[in-house]
């Protein structure tokens, strides 16, 4: 009956919250369900939840979309970031770039939350996300991107021939989104989410139209 329950769940799952086209939602050995990770993060849609459990609001105070990172604006938003640096192992500031030793990667506990600003100022959480510092991921032995149900994290690192920081202003990392708690019909894993917008954003003027 238990297994009965457990496969009944994931199916669900992945019917509710589909893998990028080409993507196989499987999750490896000892990994949550992507509904595992959406009950094990619903207590952060309060997000003074996650202020008391360490999460910081991204000093910049950006509400990312797509066009910063020359997409279209179609792709939609990632939107606004909070983060654990000690989940991150924030070992630097931005000087130039914000860098970390942690190679943390449990998405029942993510290093950083997306929230959506909605217009009467309060915060939608949309989103997880699990971020790992290259330098520090190699260092630990790793030879290739870390994994989530199968799917390497997406290479994050500037191009200093583009006017674009495509690394956000941190150092070269690997990253993966996960988007539990907002449907998104570029996948479950996609970077960006037609279906969040920043347009009630009342902070960085650069994102706030988008």
């Amino acid at each position: 009956m238990k297994n009965t329950v457990m496969i009944t769940a994931t199916v669900a799952a992945f019917a509710i919250f589909p893998a990028q086209a080409g993507e196989t939602a499987t999750p490896a050995p000892g990994e949550p369900t992507l509904q595992e990770v959406r009950e094990a993060t619903l207590r952060f849609a309060d997000v003074n939840v996650a202020l008391a459990e360490g999460y910081i609001r991204d000093p910049g105070d950006h509400c990312e979309v797509a066009t910063m990172m020359g997409r279209p604006e179609a792709e939609g938003a990632m939107g606004i970031h909070y983060f654990r640096p000690d989940l991150l192992g924030i070992s630097a500031p931005p000087n130039p770039r914000v860098d970390g030793n942690g190679t943390h990667t449990d998405f029942r506990q993510p290093a950083v939350l997306l929230y959506e600003p909605q217009e009467d100022g309060s915060l939608a959480l949309i989103g997880v996300e699990n971020l790992v510092f290259k330098a520090a991921w190699e260092a630990a032995g790793n030879t290739e991107p870390p994994r989530f149900h199968g799917v390497p994290y997406d290479r994050m690192e500037d191009d200093p021939s583009t006017a674009l920081d495509e690394a956000h202003n941190f150092a070269p990392h690997y990253d993966r989104h996960v988007w539990v708690h907002r449907d998104n019909p570029n996948g479950v894993f996609a970077p960006f989410n037609p279906m969040a917008t920043c347009a009630h954003h009342q902070g960085h003027a650069d994102h706030a139209s988008n």
